[in-house]
């Protein structure tokens, strides 16, 4: 492994060198750009856990893995997990750095929130949840998110609990704890945009779903969640199903196939057809993914394969329905090692520009600052490369998606146009290659350029210098450095965001 990344790293510094001369150019044609379509404004948006909300059971850092598991009697997937404090959303340092990726949708879902239990008042925190739920929200950690909302010009996305005591006695589900998260919310001042019924239907009984849970079920009950929700808060968005891990993509732990999910009466419909994507599991938990072969075409093209499965069975259902991918990262079970370091970025961005290209209208990333695939190291939440990378695209990349044309093999290139200007495009293209190439601009234009010493590492650099925040916590000065009309020239392994005033 070693010499593989001595390796990577001395081509990433001698790319330039070593380049042959007449390596082949790519080409950018403004003019020729046909246009494909919009995504939402808060198309780059992000995760929250409720676990990090409330504090739970999460991923343990690879660092501590060994350490913790020696003095643990868990066994199993609980084994790789421990004890996390609730994060504090009032952190400055935080909210600096959410903001820099605003306008988004801020997404706190995940298993925890199937069997959460909403504590409705003032008093000190319950001991213990009432029978049927596993968790307990408070007043004081829901007001957090709201209140996180606001500051970073995020629209919230919710899921509701799922777990045996959301039901009466004879069993029929009650929307009581939805109604009280709901009133709770409005009183705050706060809104939830949109809400899935719960979190991965697909994995339903892993998920604290009520022991006999089916397809049936879920379909009835759905039904009812709609009817509610639909006359309490007709402003809150539908979406779903949230299914994931179908395809072919992680052949382990499906409970329910989105047919059984959406095929019974009353037949479930969505405003948003929701789905989750990873591309493997995690050598966390035994994983396949190899860091060799994170740059590899057939790596990259594989949230295309995750893409095409639910499309199908959202053309199947409910045709014409926009479709989101609400929860995404480097791989399931918090992400490998180099999640967190500039390899992934290529992934990162190559995702966005691919699934924008196809028409999804959110990419939801999951986490903001947890665990290995974190945006942000979840100890001192200071920017990884991915934060970076996502801080270029919100800065730079429009809702307007363009066909950018070939590129040469190893060579990806997407078109937007420039954010927040009434003309101009921006151009991404990433160069995975070990070797230096170049491509030919048809005017001026300022380029900001994505480098590292290595691939592993947690340190890049924007046209030349290392990107920092400052010495108050706070987003440095993004400029990009002028480039004239003629040939440009990609380093090896690099990214670059060209922006063309016209």
């Amino acid at each position: 492994m070693k010499k593989i990344l001595l390796f990577w790293a001395f081509a990433l510094l001698g790319g330039n060198v070593f380049a042959q001369q007449n390596a082949p150019q790519n080409k950018i044609n403004l003019k020729d750009m046909s246009f494909i379509g919009k995504v939402d404004e808060r198309f780059q948006s992000f995760n929250i856990e409720m676990c990090e909300v409330i504090g739970g059971d999460f991923w343990i850092p690879y660092n501590l893995v060994d350490s913790v598991r020696k003095h643990s009697d868990r066994k199993g997937i609980d084994a790789l997990k421990w004890k996390i404090e609730p994060i504090n959303l009032y952190e400055k340092k935080l909210r600096n750095l959410a903001a820099g990726l605003g306008p988004t949708y801020v997404r706190v879902s995940g298993t925890w929130a199937n069997a959460i239990f909403f504590q409705n008042n003032d008093e000190p925190k319950l001991s213990s949840p009432p029978k049927g739920f596993k968790n307990i929200l408070t007043r004081q950690q829901w007001k957090g998110v709201v209140d996180f909302c606001k500051a970073v010009d995020g629209k919230l996305v919710t899921s509701f609990p799922i777990s045996e005591g959301m039901r009466d006695e004879s069993g029929k589900w009650q929307p009581t704890q939805v109604k009280s998260i709901i009133d709770y919310t409005n009183s705050v001042g706060g809104d939830i945009h949109a809400a899935e019924f719960f979190n991965e239907p697909s994995h339903a009984i892993h998920g604290d779903a009520p022991k006999g849970y089916n397809g049936e079920i879920f379909a009835k009950e759905f039904a009812l969640f709609k009817d509610f929700a639909s006359t309490y808060a007709p402003k809150m968005r539908i979406i779903g199903p949230g299914s994931s891990t179908e395809g072919g993509i992680i052949p382990a732990g499906l409970d329910f196939p989105i047919d059984e999910l959406l095929s019974h009466t009353p037949k479930p419909s969505f405003e948003v057809f929701t789905y989750h994507y990873y591309g493997n599991i995690s050598k966390r938990c035994l994983g396949g993914q190899k860091v060799e072969n994170a740059l590899s075409p057939d790596w990259l093209k594989r949230t295309e394969k995750g893409l095409e499965f639910y499309q199908n069975a959202r053309d199947k259902y409910m045709p014409n329905t926009p479709i989101w991918l609400t929860e995404t990262a480097e791989t399931a079970c918090g992400g490998n090692p180099w999640a967190a370091t500039y390899i992934d970025s290529f992934r990162y961005l190559d995702q966005m520009g691919r699934l924008a290209k196809k028409g999804v209208q959110v990419v939801m990333h999951n986490t903001l600052a947890r665990s290995e695939y974190g945006l942000l190291d979840h100890d001192t939440h200071n920017p990884r490369p991915n934060y970076w990378a996502a801080h270029l695209w919100n800065k730079l990349m429009g809702n307007q998606v363009y066909e950018a044309g070939n590129s040469e093999t190893g060579v990806y290139t997407y078109a937007h146009n420039l954010k927040n200007k009434s003309k101009g495009k921006t151009v991404m293209i990433l160069n995975t290659n070990k070797t230096a190439t170049s491509v030919s601009i048809p005017s001026d234009a300022k380029q900001y350029l994505l480098t590292a010493d290595e691939l592993v590492t947690k340190k890049v650099s924007l046209n030349g210098k290392v990107l920092k925040l400052t010495a108050n916590d706070e987003l440095p000065e993004i400029e990009g450095k002028p480039v004239k009309k003629g040939i440009v020239e990609l380093p090896a392994y690099s990214i670059i965001f060209l922006t063309f005033s016209k």
